[in-house]
């Protein structure tokens, strides 16, 4: 009988002691959040340069701005990062690197002292499904300038274009350069000439935050 009794007890306390344990409940797995990098473009690291022309050869003659200025914006591609950029670049960064130092001030007071605006570009890069056009504002015109895109690893990107000065009714102020420069823009066969064509070249790096 007391081994009996015994045995009921050990029964007993087996049963409780797996009724109060308390069962383990698998944690919810909590997913890892995801940090995409953004592409910004880099001011200090972006170039505007062009390319004019005179004489009947066509000889060029490079310039570039030396400051530009971009609203904030960012994207997950190079292509978001540079749609619907807007930028400005002052007149009075124009830098021609003339031995004579008379270059940049008649391409500043003639040429654009002649226009509407005479302080300031501004435009909005357009940047879809690979094809990238600038919409720029010069002399109170606002025209699409189409460009080339090329992208070196996903961070140096040149974009590449020709401006025609007429879509921007600037002709009156090419004349008017072409006249303080007559007889510099003169070659071998005595005919002055300022092309109405313009090489632009814009190279810009995007950091990654």
């Amino acid at each position: 009988m007391k081994k009996i009794s015994v045995l009921l007890l050990a029964l007993t306390l087996g049963f409780t002691s797996c009724k109060n344990e308390k069962k383990e409940t698998p944690k919810a797995s909590t997913p890892e959040a995801v940090t995409t990098e953004k592409y910004v473009i880099k001011p200090e690291g972006t170039s505007v340069k062009w390319t004019a022309y005179k004489t009947t050869e066509k000889k060029g003659v490079g310039g570039e701005f030396t400051s530009v200025n971009f609203e904030t914006q960012s994207g997950e591609s190079p292509q978001q990062a540079l749609n619907n950029l807007k930028f400005s670049i002052p007149i009075s960064s124009l830098f021609t690197n003339d031995a004579t130092n008379t270059r940049d001030a008649k391409i500043k007071t003639s040429f654009f002292g002649s226009m509407l605006d005479t302080d300031i570009l501004k435009g909005t890069i357009k940047y879809i499904d690979n094809t990238c056009t600038v919409a720029l504002t010069m002399n109170g015109i606002t025209h699409d300038l189409p460009l080339n895109v090329n992208i070196s690893d996903e961070r140096r990107v040149t974009m590449s274009g020709v401006m025609n000065l007429k879509d921007w009714n600037a002709l009156d102020a090419l004349a008017a350069l072409n006249k303080v420069c007559f007889d510099l823009h003169k070659g071998p066969d005595g005919v002055s000439k300022t092309w109405e064509d313009v090489a632009i070249e814009v190279s810009t790096f995007l950091r990654k935050n």
